[in-house]
């Protein structure tokens, strides 16, 4: 199996409509897991897919410019990430699919939805034991009337079929029995990526590590589900910063914040803040 093997995929995009980070993913992505051990020649994608709140996220810009820095050798990606922009996942597996050099893949925690996709370029893929790989059909947010909506939905079709392309080329299973997979949003755990062949072996303890737990590095994993959920929602970046504002200011507007709450006053908000953002 080689990279050289898998379909490249075309990209495109529709006014009104955008990708997004599935819930279910979200809430299973723990951001402190990563890779023990790194060298010049690792890309890291820890993150959501695409731009956030912050201008952070893994981009397709940024793992193009990572790959010119490492030269045609060969590469480690190591992931962890609950997935996000559809497109820029494409886009990403597509510019690693034609890496001159092998790609060795880690999944060290999770890689969901387009970071599965990413996942898929390498010529070996790697899993965790207690890692996951989530496939599931393009989760999007679109506006519109019904009319947009079923035009949207016969839009999407051709992305979640070579989605399908993708995953049945490198496992080998039928493309109809991926289908069905992606339609039920499949959660395959480290062992069963691999019976799948969608994986090739398992990490060893020893490569994967946790970051260390402090109480900023918390605030900042709160503060950056809040700002997830709040483009779900529709919020703009503007009443993004107002509402984090306002959070940091115990509600008051106009007072000067007291500075960065701890992360259990945080944690706590952000379960407010779902509850706001769910439908009803």
């Amino acid at each position: 199996m080689t990279i050289r093997n898998l379909p490249q995929v075309d990209i495109g995009a529709r006014p009104a409509v955008r990708s997004d980070v599935s819930q279910s993913a979200l809430m299973r992505w723990s951001p402190d897991v990563r890779a023990a051990q790194e060298d010049d020649a690792t890309i890291t994608i820890l993150d959501v897919i695409g731009h956030d709140f912050w201008d952070e996220g893994v981009t397709a810009k940024r793992i193009s410019g990572a790959l010119r820095r490492i030269g045609e050798q060969p590469v480690t990606v190591v992931i962890n990430s609950p997935g996000g922009d559809m497109f820029e996942g494409l886009a990403i597996y597509n510019i690693l699919r034609e890496h001159k050099s092998r790609i060795t893949v880690k999944v060290v925690g999770i890689a969901a939805s387009a970071a599965s996709v990413i996942a898929m370029a390498g010529d070996e893929i790697q899993i965790s034991r207690a890692g996951f790989l989530m496939i599931h059909n393009a989760w999007v947010i679109a506006g519109g009337n019904r009319h947009d909506m079923r035009e949207v939905s016969d839009w999407l079709e051709p992305f979640d079929e070579a989605m399908a392309g993708v995953y049945a080329a490198r496992s080998g299973l039928d493309q109809k029995d991926i289908a069905a997979m992606m339609d039920a949003e499949t959660y395959l755990n480290g062992q069963q990526a691999i019976d799948k062949g969608l994986a090739d072996s398992l990490l060893s303890r020893d490569d994967v590590t946790v970051a260390p737990d402090d109480a900023q590095a918390l605030s900042l994993r709160a503060e950056r589900r809040m700002d997830i959920l709040a483009r779900r929602a529709g919020v703009s970046r503007e009443d993004t910063r107002a509402l984090m504002a306002d959070l940091k200011s115990g509600g008051k507007r106009g007072a000067a914040p007291t500075g960065e709450p701890g992360a259990a006053d945080l944690a706590a908000q952000l379960r407010e803040l779902r509850g706001l953002f769910q439908p009803t």
